[in-house]
């Protein structure tokens, strides 16, 4: 028999026993990494968990109500600043700056809202612990939004009280509060707030967690949605579900190269994980601080702040049994690890989100790269990025060529991918509709 006619049978027989698996053997994938590439496909993002402390999360009315408070900036003190201010649709809900900026500039830089649902935690450094207490904080943050208490309860009364009632009932009468109150504002919102009796501070506490729970109702929604690397892997994996787009061409070469180095010797997929492209943790990387004469401890001082959020899981205005509060309930809060660590972001949409890192520190794809590689010490705490004789259980340092870091660069440039409003909650396919 002909070596061609023996080349076509041998194919026909891979494709006939293999299925979906002899595209990826062709590829040039083995196995293990096979499984590893349909770990990252979106395909297998499940709707986001319950979040039992907010009872109204997945009411269509209570995300309606959520999205008109999202792009309202009545809720500020200057009346220009508005959740969408830092979280723009059109730039992926961020806002391309090194740091946030509302009524004044913040500290640090603002994070990705699609698919925050599936954390545990929120900010950079997890001082909040749902979606809807993350809603509160900034607020009557005085960089950020610089509202009070009082101010955002009467302008639910005033502009959403019919939308507001059908979802959690009764506002609290207005008749005897004052026009500006809370614990945390100025001196003289902080006075106010304290001549308050304590069963109207409760009132008005539990209007503004409502506020909270509207929001996070509504950003539970907005998900990312499928790139060219989804495409690729639901091509080459064999493991992904029917009715995702398939297409071996969507990377390059080049991009190839970096997927390779990505779940290999570059382990970025050590953080970089699952669907999202994050492990939702906690780490030090030794990224240099934006002020050192006033460092950034990161997680390990925020263990408390979460602890004694009065919006916390185990808080009064939660609607979480204590027993479904595990996460805050054994919450590590003695490790050592956490002094200068920071949450891993994910890194779908990447390329649309310079600068990087948790204060804007770095300016391009290519520098996070080099910073890696470098692996320099770490400023606060200890990097868990290893270098020779460091401790042991770390990760052993990352060697890359220019052409290897250029590869890996031009991967993270192939996740970008539309955002859309998803009411179950679950990922946008290619032809989802963006927000």
């Amino acid at each position: 028999m002909k070596p061609k006619l023996l080349a076509a049978l041998a194919a026909l027989l891979s494709a006939a026993v293999l299925g979906p698996w002899a595209a990826a053997d062709t590829a040039g994938w083995t196995a293990a990494e096979r499984a590893t590439l349909a770990s990252l496909h979106l395909g297998k993002l499940a709707p986001p968990p319950a979040d039992p402390s907010n009872a109204v999360e997945r009411r269509a009315e209570a995300a309606a109500l959520g999205k008109r408070l999202f792009f309202d900036a009545r809720l500020s003190a200057n009346g220009k600043v508005s959740c969408a201010s830092c979280h723009a649709p059109e730039r992926g809900f961020q806002d391309g700056r090194p740091l946030g900026e509302g009524i004044a500039t913040g500290s640090r830089r603002t994070m990705p809202v699609a698919g925050a649902a599936h954390a545990s935690w929120f900010f950079w450094d997890g001082r909040k612990d749902s979606l809807w207490s993350q809603a509160l904080g900034p607020l009557e943050d005085a960089a950020e939004h610089g509202a009070n208490r009082v101010q955002l309860v009467r302008l639910l009364a005033s502009a959403y009280r019919p939308e507001y009632e059908a979802v959690f009932g009764p506002l609290p009468p207005m008749a005897g509060l004052p026009e500006a109150a809370s614990p945390l504002g100025t001196a003289a919102e902080r006075e106010a707030w304290a001549r308050l009796p304590a069963g109207q501070q409760a009132q008005v506490d539990r209007a503004f967690a409502n506020l909270g729970k509207a929001i996070a109702a509504y950003e539970r929604r907005l998900m990312p949605g499928e790139n060219r690397l989804d495409r690729y892997i639901a091509a080459v994996s064999g493991r992904v579900a029917d009715g995702w787009a398939q297409d071996e061409a969507a990377l390059s070469a080049q991009e190839v190269r970096g997927l390779r180095l990505f779940i290999g010797e570059a382990q970025c997929v050590s953080c970089h994980a699952g669907p999202l492209l994050t492990d939702q943790h906690f780490h030090n990387t030794g990224v240099p601080q934006r002020n050192p004469l006033q460092p950034d401890r990161g997680r390990a001082p925020a263990i408390a702040r979460v602890q004694a959020d009065p919006f916390n899981c185990l808080g009064a205005f939660s609607d979480a049994p204590p027993e479904s509060c595990q996460e805050l309930r054994f919450i590590a809060d003695t490790d050592p690890h956490m002094a200068g660590a920071f949450k891993t972001p994910g890194l779908r949409n990447a390329a649309e989100r310079a600068p990087y890192m948790h204060a804007g520190q770095i300016a391009t794809l290519e520098q996070v790269i080099a910073h890696y590689v470098a692996a320099p010490q770490a400023a606060v705490g200890h990097s868990e990025l290893a270098r020779p004789g460091q401790r042991h259980g770390e990760r052993r340092p990352i060697a890359l060529t220019a052409p290897e870091a250029a590869d890996l660069v031009a991967l993270l440039r192939s996740l970008s991918g539309p955002i859309c409003e998803a009411p179950g909650g679950l990922p946008c396919r290619t032809d989802a509709t963006p927000r």
